[in-house]
């Protein structure tokens, strides 16, 4: 191909993971979707008759490539919901610098992570998400994350679950400091507080469990008015919920084999 900027000659497949790689396409288009589908390294390289080295590679290669694109195509996005959950799932620790490549194929070694999911329920479009443990830090990164996605004169209305480390979240990202009013005449100043924003819209649904079995569901608005939110969700007839970023992990549970419940890709243990 050539660059209509300074006429030069360059390789169509320039910045793609085929760059460089002295196999077919399609033969790593199907090595991927194999791996994606639960089959092992060990057990695609054998198929495909590849190192599992060169497997793993791929995989990674596509994994950064993915998250290029939702980058570059995902970007002020003018929505009027977002729904944000996070499920838990046992995925492969294999982070640069902890284990080499050899070590990760050989041990297999899984880790307990979480998938935080951020969508946007009227068009089920996924807006960001993130693998890691579960602190304030990682809730932090996610309303980070959907923020650099929403348009900026957007405010769109926020539900999650009960987790406690959403509201710290929303209120460090969209808030201001201020400092409150001196009650007596003498004694120490009031510490500064962190104060939302007066157009945060933020709702929660929190459950009550028992023995792992749902036994009461809560609808608590956290910022703004119950009328303001009913409002916003009556226009499609909805009420309070997280039902589409609940059903959204169903599905990454049922399609991904990598955090599948009860998949053979899978061992709770290193011992297992």
């Amino acid at each position: 191909m050539v660059c209509l900027g300074c006429h030069s000659y360059f390789l169509e497949t320039s910045g793609t993971p085929f760059h460089a790689k002295p196999v077919e396409p399609d033969r790593l288009v199907w090595a991927i979707a194999a791996l994606a589908e639960g089959l092992g390294i060990r057990a695609m390289a054998r198929v495909f008759e590849v190192d599992p080295n060169t497997g793993l590679t791929w995989l990674v290669e596509a994994a950064e490539h993915l998250e290029a694109c939702s980058r570059d195509f995902l970007h002020h996005v003018d929505v009027e919901q977002v729904q944000m959950d996070e499920l838990f799932a046992l995925l492969s620790a294999v982070q640069d610098g902890e284990v080499t490549e050899d070590e990760a194929i050989k041990r297999l070694s899984r880790s307990p992570h979480w998938v935080w999911v951020a969508m946007e329920p009227v068009s089920k479009l996924i807006l960001t998400f993130d693998v890691g443990e579960r602190p304030l830090a990682m809730a932090q990164r996610l309303v980070h994350q959907v923020t650099q996605v929403l348009a900026s004169d957007g405010a769109p209305l926020l539900l999650t679950d009960g987790f406690r480390d959403y509201l710290t979240a929303l209120v460090t990202h969209d808030g201001q400091w201020i400092q409150p009013e001196r009650r007596q005449g003498q004694g120490p100043m009031p510490k500064p507080r962190c104060m939302p924003w007066p157009q945060l819209l933020y709702a929660q649904v929190v459950k009550s469990y028992r023995r792992w079995r749902i036994v009461g569901v809560k609808h608590r608005v956290v910022f703004s008015t119950r009328e303001a939110i009913e409002q916003i969700l009556a226009m499609r007839g909805w009420k309070i919920h997280t039902a589409f970023a609940e059903r959204l992990n169903l599905d990454l549970h049922q399609h991904v084999a990598a955090i599948g419940r009860r998949v053979n890709t899978l061992c709770t243990h290193e011992a297992g």
